[in-house]
């Protein structure tokens, strides 16, 4: 009989290369420096044989190995299973270390896998892990238990990784150890399609200094040779093995172990199915048991479903081993490969598989403690127990979230509500579906998609009575909480609505809670006297009955309201800060961590509003590390603060920075926060030169679920159009953007003052080509923006308006004047632009936008030079060019350049007396005619016309066509 073989066949570079990367030659050598290593390969090319090859030279040179495993549950994942694993054989080794490190680290208790069964916390508190605090446990677990050896951690088909457990492995790869620490993470190469949750991941890890990806590759064919005749000397043709296996070596063994005859199918799941057919009754059976449960099944579990007795259990597992269908592996049973455990399951008849899926389902009910809530869902849906299956979902759902896990949490939810459409199935399982809707929602938002949970809302309260109830003033808080993080929605009547709904017998929690949703509501419209008087009335209650977290929660509302309407109080302002800090920082002493990021989000609000970046950003990273990983990466004021930390890298010119944040295609992301990023990573790659107009508007769609989409898209549509020479589709854009930004916000917002810089900058732009009779009317929109822009300023009482409007107002009112300069019309004096321009300059600066500053640089060096100030024209260009060099702004690199050879021209002329003909043309340049044109007009070729237009701009000393037409008419060289 065929058997695997026992000499490592093939992959001795492979194995030399991986313990070189990982340290494991250099163990005893503090400094070699170690790498994560990311190995991935199709299934069957010998992964698991290499990492069993690992382990055998790690463990002779001294390393501890632990291995946890991935498990495929389908939609039931649970969160955190190789962890799991791997905590389980820790305590074994080194029990000692891991009960130091949970005195300091109590989550990491949530890992043990005997907390982690259904049954194993009743009576304890339902509450949530800190996630943040169970990473650090992990974390420090491994640097303790590097201090006895070497230790080298096995993560096993992360694949089939849930979301925590990608997260947990992200902040691991991105933590240093002060030990000997390495961790080799597993991957089904081919499973990987463009929508796995593991593409973007595997993307970051690999770009990430300390971690390596490794590719196995399929064997050699001469390597395939030696394993055949390794596993069966002269009994199988190796010849018909190494064209059928193609390298693949968990293939090339069931080929021999199947004796590669001629009548085998070559269908994988057939050949795989050989190998089940040589088993005898009692062990088929067992293994077709076994692969209800997936690729792995604990002894315990299997003993309990099948009722064999121990010996006989025993010989048929035995016989199964000895087969290589199964591995033993600590407790549980594996199949050899994931394939062969899908083969039996596909080669079980439908009856079958309900009977034992119904089966593991009464067994898992009656011993909660021989598996997860996941695995139970998984069973009874299967089994046709609907009623089972949606109160398992929503068991899987707490559990995830109790792990910090939202987007298993949201996931289970999301399944749990389709069980729970049929109100037959909600009957039997004797649930408040109430309550279930309002903590999907709320899990939905954790996880970045309120809309989605505004959508579960409108759907529940739509079918429940109108009148006051307990779940009718939760649900309508809950939706006025979603509705605060889109645009659309009515979050002041939905919290208004929810304290009507609230019986006058409800809890003194519920109504707490929902008046701490209505002062929440009531802050972010800055309605102060109202929110006060409610705040208060909540506070009043949370404190008579001891309701920390939701008292916590209002006082951190009361105190963002101070900070958002001081800012005309001079020095009382950063003591409201100070206030809100306190309130913070008793959020966090009672685990109010979502009070937590509110306040820093609001302080770092505060402070970039009032140009202070350095603190704004600060305040805004703390948001993002507090959140403990990317789960919850997309819950609401994470995602802001995300937002806000690109946007300010922008205008500090940290542009690598906010690119790599900013990050690109995820395909498990929710797509509004996504979006967002993706229109400031836009205005980079435009800024750079890029051709992004068509993708901006692409995201049009998204104009109606976030603002800012549409003020950064618009901003774009409206750069490239000026590029392309379309006046008509600037302003189409900008009415068009105003129009849908006034339905969500106010009529004057104040970002239509950044609107009306880019359309009006774009006009002055485009001005020399577009012909003289079209000026007076352009230049009468141009005032109408200006006018725009005055009105939105008069919306702010004095002091409102922060460092950034000034400096944009400041851009608006020196666009403006250029354009008219450049259009003759109602032009000012050339002391009056440069002052605009020099101001505008000047306020740029003080605010900190290094990018704009560049931009306004480089128009203003343009307008000296036009004006006759060359030197003063040099120090401005010089200074525009370093920052345009260092972001690498390629326009304005060639304006620039433009300038510079400007300047070379008008030093070399020896005469400013222009020609007859010189004048006659110049005429028709400044009434914006091309070279073609004139042509046509003048009778004389095109060439003819470019070479009077090269000796007019350097009599003029002019670096364009459009400051030619202004020297002109300021000089009345034309009439």
């Amino acid at each position: 009989m065929a058997q695997s073989a026992r000499s490592f066949v093939g992959r001795d570079s492979e194995l030399q290369t991986l313990t070189g990367l990982l340290g494991v030659a250099s163990a005893g050598s503090s400094g070699a420096r170690r790498q994560h290593v990311l190995l991935a390969g199709d299934a069957g090319v010998g992964k698991t044989r290499l990492l069993t090859a690992l382990r055998d030279r790690a463990v002779t040179d001294g390393w501890q190995v632990h291995a946890g495993h991935c498990v495929d549950f389908g939609e039931s994942a649970v969160a955190y299973m190789p962890f799991s694993e791997i905590l389980d054989r820790v305590v074994a080794d080194l029990p000692d270390v891991v009960e130091r490190v949970a005195a300091d680290y109590p989550a990491l208790a949530r890992l043990r896998p005997v907390r982690r069964v259904m049954g194993a916390n009743q009576g304890a508190a339902p509450t949530g892990t800190d996630r943040g605090q169970l990473f650090d446990a992990v974390h420090t677990l491994f640097e303790a238990a590097a201090e006895k050896a070497p230790l080298l951690v096995v993560v096993e088909d992360t694949h089939w990784a849930d979301q925590s457990t990608r997260d947990l492995l992200t902040y691991l790869f991105t933590r240093p150890y002060d030990g000997p620490v390495a961790i080799v993470a597993s991957y089904r190469a081919d499973d990987i399609h463009r929508r796995h949750p593991l593409r973007r991941q595997v993307g970051e890890w690999g770009r990430l200094p300390d971690v390596e990806r490794m590719v196995l590759e399929p064997l050699s064919d001469d390597s395939v040779r030696l394993l055949v005749h390794e596993l069966a000397p002269g009994k199988v043709d190796a010849e018909r093995v190494v064209r059928r296996a193609e390298g693949n070596a968990f293939f090339v063994e069931e080929l021999v172990q199947a004796g590669c005859d001629e009548d085998l199918p070559v269908d994988l799941a057939d050949l795989l199915l050989v190998r089940l057919d040589r088993l005898d009754g009692a062990a088929r059976s067992v293994v077709r048991t076994a692969s209800i449960a997936g690729r792995r099944v604990t002894h315990e579990l299997l003993a309990a479903v099948t009722e064999m007795k121990n010996d006989e259990l025993d010989d048929a597992l035995r016989t199964a081993v000895e087969q290589k269908v199964l591995e033993p592996t600590g407790s549980r049973y594996t199949f050899r490969h994931a394939l062969l455990a899908e083969a039996v399951y596909d080669d079980l008849l439908p009856g079958e598989r309900v009977r034992l899926h119904a089966r593991f389902a009464e067994v898992l009910k009656e011993t909660p403690g021989l598996g997860a809530a996941a695995e139970l869902a998984l069973h009874a849906k299967h089994a046709g127990d609907l009623a089972t299956a949606l109160r398992a979902r929503i068991a899987a759902a707490e559990e995830a979230r109790s792990v910090s896990g939202v987007g298993e949490a949201a996931h289970h939810y999301e399944k749990a509500l389709g069980l729970a459409a049929d109100p037959k199935v909600t009957k039997a399982a004797a649930i408040d579906l109430d309550r279930v809707y309002e903590r999907a929602a709320d899990t939905l938002i954790l996880a970045g998609l309120p809309a989605r949970a505004d959508a579960i809302l409108a759907e529940r309260l739509d079918a429940i009575p109108a009148g006051p109830s307990v779940g009718r003033a939760l649900l309508l808080a809950t939706r006025a909480e979603a509705a605060l993080l889109m645009e659309y929605g009515d979050p002041l009547t939905y919290s208004s609505d929810a304290i009507a709904a609230v019986p006058e017998d409800a809890e003194p929690k519920v109504r707490c809670a929902v008046l701490a949703i209505r002062t929440r509501t009531l802050v972010t419209y800055r309605r102060s006297e109202e929110a006060e008087a409610v705040g208060l009335e909540g506070l009043e209650i949370a404190e008579r009955h001891s309701l920390t977290k939701l008292a916590s929660d209002i006082a951190t509302s009361l105190s963002m309201l101070k900070v958002r309407t001081g800012r005309a109080a001079g020095d009382k302002v950063e003591g409201f800060r100070q206030v809100l800090r306190e309130t913070v920082d008793q959020a966090r002493r009672v685990g109010s961590t979502y009070a937590v990021s509110r306040g820093m989000f609001t302080l770092g609000r505060s402070y970039d509003e009032a140009g202070d970046f350095a603190e704004a950003l600060r305040c805004f990273q703390a948001v993002v590390d507090e959140a403990g990983g990317e789960s919850l990466q997309w819950s609401p004021f994470v995602a802001a603060a995300r937002t806000d930390i690109v946007r300010i890298q922008m205008i500090l010119g940290e542009w690598d920075k906010a690119l790599a944040l900013a990050g690109g295609n995820d395909p498990d992301a929710p797509p509004i926060p996504v979006a967002l990023l993706g229109t400031l990573r836009m205005i980079m790659e435009q800024a750079r030169g890029a051709s992004v107009g068509h993708a901006a508007a692409a995201l049009r769609p998204f104009w109606d679920e976030e603002g800012l989409i549409a003020l950064y898209g618009a901003n774009i549509e409206m750069v490239a159009a000026a590029r392309e020479g379309d006046h008509e589709a600037v302003f189409a854009t900008y009415a068009d953007v105003v129009e849908k930004l006034s339905e969500f916000w106010t009529e004057w917002f104040g970002g239509r003052v950044r609107l009306g810089v880019v359309a009006t900058a774009g006009i002055a732009d485009m001005l020399p080509s577009i012909p003289a009779a079209q000026w007076p009317a352009l230049v009468a929109k141009v005032d109408g923006l200006r006018a725009d822009g005055e009105q939105v300023v008069a919306q702010y009482q004095p002091g409102e308006w922060g460092p950034e409007g000034q400096a944009w107002s400041a851009r608006l009112e020196a666009e403006v004047l250029r354009v008219h300069w450049l259009a003759g019309i109602d032009a000012p004096s050339q002391e009056s632009l440069l002052a605009a321009w020099a101001r505008a300059e000047q306020l740029v600066e003080a605010y900190g936008d290094v990018p704009g500053l560049a931009a306004v640089r480089t128009t203003y060096a343009a307008i000296q030079r036009a004006t006759g100030d060359v030197a003063g024209s040099r120090v401005t260009a010089d200074k525009a060019r370093e920052t345009a060099k260092r972001l690498g702004l390629q326009p304005l690199l060639d304006e620039l350049k433009a300038l510079g050879a400007t300047a070379v021209k008008q030093q070399q002329a020896t005469s400013t007396a222009l020609t007859p003909r010189e004048s006659e043309i110049l005429t028709l340049v400044a009434a914006g005619r091309s070279n073609g044109e004139i042509g046509k007009q003048l009778f004389i070729s095109t060439k003819t016309v470019s070479v009077h237009v090269s000796n007019i701009l350097g009599k003029l000393g002019a670096g364009s066509r459009t400051e030619a037409a202004a020297i002109a008419r300021r000089q009345e060289l034309i009439s």
